[in-house]
């Protein structure tokens, strides 16, 4: 494969995704604040079905068997630039094409209450980027595979580590989603729709992730599985 060709292809997804992540926060953001555009069972279905494409998609095209078919059809270095670009795509019809639901379930107005809610919902965020740095975030991103096809490097994967909030929780990523998507003053029923089969899915693809991490990592992330909860900070498990 081309180099050069591989690393503007790399890069080009990685912007896309942060340009993504981005609109993706300002959408659960503003999404109470949202008229409707159809009736409430039609706007459910779609609601479902485009969070449906979007859990298919974020879990089998990270499974190993799709993995291995993917690696027939293109260069190992941008297979995960691949994912990244897919997922973005799909990620933005959710948002392009998410029906509103503005029945309001909650509205907390207390002076105290407001604020708290608003700095869970951006400390929530700020724990997703935070933790994918302390993992690699460029590797997680495609970023790091190009740029060492570009350098002529051999591939070189992140070693288990446990840095930070993962020695608190498993899963400070998924944690830092959850708080965010459920942090909000107005919590309309699209929103919680929303949080709620998110947060499901989250528990779905935690089963499949940690597989596939026992599968790379071994009897290391089987120890620290039995010693650190998956998502909330409870005390350290006894061995």
């Amino acid at each position: 494969m081309n180099r050069a060709l591989g690393l503007v292809y790399g890069m080009l997804c990685y912007v896309f995704f942060l340009a993504v992540f981005l609109l993706s926060i300002w959408f659960v953001w503003t999404m109470d604040g949202l008229p409707a555009r159809s009736p409430l069972g039609v706007a459910l279905v779609i609601d479902a079905v485009l969070l449906g494409l979007f859990a298919v998609q974020h879990s089998g095209m990270a499974r190993q068997g799709f993995k291995r078919v993917l690696g027939k059809l293109l260069p190992q270095p941008v297979e995960r630039s691949t994912y990244v670009f897919v997922a973005s795509a799909v990620l933005f019809a959710v948002i392009k094409f998410w029906q509103p639901a503005p029945r309001t379930i909650w509205n907390v107005t207390s002076r105290s209450g407001v604020p708290i809610l608003e700095t869970l919902f951006w400390l929530g965020w700020l724990q997703v980027l935070v933790s994918t740095f302390l993992i690699d975030h460029f590797d997680l991103f495609g970023l790091k595979q190009v740029w060492r096809l570009w350098r002529n490097l051999p591939y070189d994967a992140p070693k288990f580590a446990t840095p930070g909030p993962y020695r608190l929780v498993r899963h400070p990523i998924y944690l830092g989603f959850i708080v965010a998507f459920w942090s909000a003053p107005r919590m309309t029923l699209g929103h919680l729709f929303f949080a709620a089969m998110c947060s499901a899915y989250i528990i779905l693809a935690i089963q499949f992730e940690e597989r596939d991490l026992i599968t790379f990592h071994g009897e290391a992330y089987r120890v620290y599985r039995t010693g650190v909860s998956m998502l909330l900070p409870l005390p350290a498990k006894k061995r």
